[in-house]
């Protein structure tokens, strides 16, 4: 296994996974794990030879290099259409080798900031290596994000190339912990040979679980790492407790977040020219809206599929053995507020709100499940209504920067986008209350209600307290998946209300 091989992003069983040997330092390694693919056309011989220049450096450089191209001429090519609506077009004025004139590209390069100094690092921090901590990093981009977040400030105590700013990444933290592209060659000869101890450390665990050597507990972090050097931590969603941590140690948290993780440039570059495409036509709000095939099959969330997308949706969620629920109440579950909003729902309820019918909405999400069927209808009350299919990183960046930022389920993009939008100047955000939203959606689809009535039953069901100010994190010691998600609201590291909202597009 070489540098790159620590940090890997997987496709199957939609686990994506960082490679992280955190040393006290952490070594944090770098790279992308090839899934197979189906050899059976190719000869066996063939194949082999395939196999063997895959597993070379070089082959997996390059195919890494060739995957981002791909996803990043995606992405432009859909700006480009989205460009018809939303002004030029998005390559206009994009820097060629072509043309000695740049001035153009130079001119539409906005700055949402005045231009920054030099960067000036933080000294090394100096201490004694206790091992290191390798970790895999489970979920989607944004519980990866917060994950890492935990991860580093866990290590700290202790004493990702294609999307993230890796050498800004480890840099911006180096007087904190120090941050390894690779192990050194003693130990990844070992880890190559499959000599590591790996393990998932307990959900929602103190910081005392980590470092504290003389607590009689089999799985302590700390007293393992001394003993093995390097410690495989192979899941990391919610693997430190929201609340009860040292104010030190949930600083670290959003510093890491806040500061330390940035996209790459080229993402960057992407997230400020859809942001100012969106602003030459004035404001614009973003729908995270939450109806792709995969929310709907693992939710068993089924409210206005037809017969043969609910079977559909049903074959997907047995197909997958770690969806624990398979049997499930679909209307119950939605009664309960425990369905993400449909397109139909979250039109009736962007009326209600008195959201303007011409606002430019920024769909970000995946594609909806029911096409054009599901989306007729908010489509029609919302006319400049944007949707492309970006890639999970520009709609986060573009989330950040909307004037309104609306989500209809609360998974892990919406919780980490309200915290950092919260870090920006407590930036609008509508926080839907689903139980009562559709509840009263029913009502008046029976006529039980009239416009009026069930607009004001909205309306004053979705005031401050549900608009992004500032609040207290509910906290449950005994229920601690119920209580509120530090990075929703890292109360810990947020300025006052009267600071004016920041943009983090530099």
């Amino acid at each position: 296994m070489n540098g790159r091989d620590m940090y890997r992003v997987e496709d199957k069983d939609k686990k994506r996974r960082f490679g992280i040997g955190i040393g006290f330092g952490i070594g944090i390694g770098i790279g992308i794990g090839i899934g197979r693919m189906g050899w059976k056309s190719l000869g066996e011989g063939r194949v082999e030879k395939f196999k063997a220049n895959a597993r070379s450096p070089k082959m997996k450089l390059w195919i890494i290099r060739a995957t981002t191209m791909v996803l990043l001429w995606t992405c432009l090519v859909q700006l480009t259409a989205l460009g018809d609506t939303w002004g030029p077009r998005v390559l206009k004025g994009w820097p060629s080798s072509f043309t000695q004139d740049s001035h153009s590209a130079t001119a539409l390069d906005v700055k949402f900031l005045p231009t920054a100094p030099a960067r000036v690092l933080p000294p090394k921090r100096v201490y004694q290596n206790n091992g290191y901590l390798m970790v895999s990093c489970n979920g989607g981009l944004n519980q990866m994000r917060s994950a890492i977040c935990d991860m580093v400030a866990i290590a700290r105590f202790l004493n990702f190339e294609d999307i993230f700013d890796v050498n800004h990444f480890i840099t911006s933290l180096r007087d904190e912990v120090r941050i390894l592209k690779q192990l050194p060659p003693r130990l990844k000869k070992r880890v190559e040979s499959g000599i590591v101890h790996t393990m998932p450390p307990v959900s929602w665990s103190d910081i005392s679980y980590y470092h504290n050597q003389f607590c009689p507990h089999e799985m302590q972090i700390l007293p393992l790492i001394k003993k093995h050097k390097v410690v495989h931590l192979n899941r990391t969603d919610a693997r430190l407790a929201n609340n009860g941590q040292p104010l030190e140690l949930q600083k670290l948290r959003c510093r890491v977040n806040f500061n330390a993780l940035r996209f790459t440039p080229q993402i960057e570059y992407l997230g400020r020219r859809v942001v100012q495409l969106l602003r030459r036509n004035g404001p614009f709000l973003v729908l995270h809206l939450r109806y792709e095939m995969d929310m709907l099959a693992f939710s068993g969330c089924t409210q206005g599929c037809k017969t043969d997308e609910v079977e559909e949706l049903t074959r997907m969620r047995y197909a997958y053995p770690w969806w624990k629920e398979k049997i499930i109440n679909s209307e119950l579950k939605r009664k309960d507020g425990l369905c993400p909003l449909t397109p139909e729902e979250t039109a009736l309820t962007l009326r209600a709100l008195n959201i303007d019918s011409d606002i430019q909405i920024y769909v970000a999400a995946g594609e909806i499940y029911g096409g054009q069927r599901r989306m007729a209808g908010l489509a029609s009350a919302f006319p400049k209504l944007n949707h492309s299919s970006q890639m999970a990183a520009l709609d986060y960046l573009v989330s950040l920067e909307s004037d309104i930022f609306i989500p209809t389920y609360d998974g892990n993009m919406a919780k980490v986008v309200e915290g950092h939008r919260r870090y920006l100047g407590f930036k609008k955000t509508i926080l839907l209350d689903r139980k009562l939203v559709v509840e009263l959606i029913d009502r008046y689809t029976s006529g039980s209600l009239s416009w009026d009535e069930f607009s004001g039953a909205v309306k004053a069901a979705h005031t401050a307290a549900r608009m992004g100010s500032p609040k207290k994190r509910v906290v449950l010691p005994e229920r601690p998946k119920e209580e509120d998600y530090f990075y929703a609201n890292p109360e810990e590291c947020l300025q006052p209300l009267e600071s004016e909202p920041l943009s983090i597009l530099r």
